[in-house]
């Protein structure tokens, strides 16, 4: 397998240089180089993790993203769409689309995107984590047009933050903009 081919699997995962480098039949340190070179390049960009000392257990690792989803699904080998979106990668690949979307949006309006994700060692995890005029929205992606509330269950781990917490959501498959409660929404991928 191939640098770029190993990196595009691992779309929306925590940065591992040792499962790239071993993928590719590369070391760390040129996994790191090169990771440095698809950076520059505008192919990939990092969530990093949401930082506050009154959220313990936290795990540090930035996550990896392509801007382009359709590159990660041609060097991932996805023949179309469709298969795409019943296979094994297809809820990576969505919360790929959605993360470079929003980020893409802040850019083209020449906002700076403070935009991060959570998870603790328990692997309790918050997709996105979107700071803005003083508040902390969180948002869970998933491949579904039906989702549940309980989806938005991990929400409360960001009231310890400094931040206030702001309205939540889930960005999903459905056709239109509803809620679950006044304080978390039920959001179409298409409206981001």
């Amino acid at each position: 397998m191939d640098f770029i081919t190993a990196t595009a699997a691992l779309c929306g995962q925590m940065l591992n240089y040792k499962t790239i480098a071993d993928a590719a039949g590369i070391d760390q340190i040129t996994a790191k180089n090169w990771l440095g070179i698809l950076e520059r390049l505008c192919l990939v960009f990092y969530l990093q993790h949401y930082s506050n000392n009154m959220l313990k257990r936290m795990v540090t690792k930035p996550k990896l993203y392509f801007y382009d989803c359709r590159l990660v699904e041609y060097l991932t080998k996805w023949s179309n769409s469709d298969t795409l979106m019943n296979g094994a990668m297809s809820g990576a690949i969505l919360e790929n689309f959605v993360v470079s979307e929003i980020i893409k949006s802040y850019q083209i309006c020449g906002w700076e995107a403070y935009i991060y994700y959570y998870r603790d060692k328990g692997t309790k995890e918050i997709e996105i984590l979107l700071e803005d005029s003083g508040k902390l929205s969180p948002m869970e992606i998933k491949k579904t047009a039906t989702p549940q509330k309980q989806l938005t269950r991990l929400f409360g781990v960001i009231d310890k933050a400094t931040l206030e917490r702001g309205t939540g959501a889930v960005l999903c498959t459905t056709d239109r903009l509803s809620a679950f409660d006044s304080q978390n929404l039920i959001v179409p991928i298409w409206g981001i």
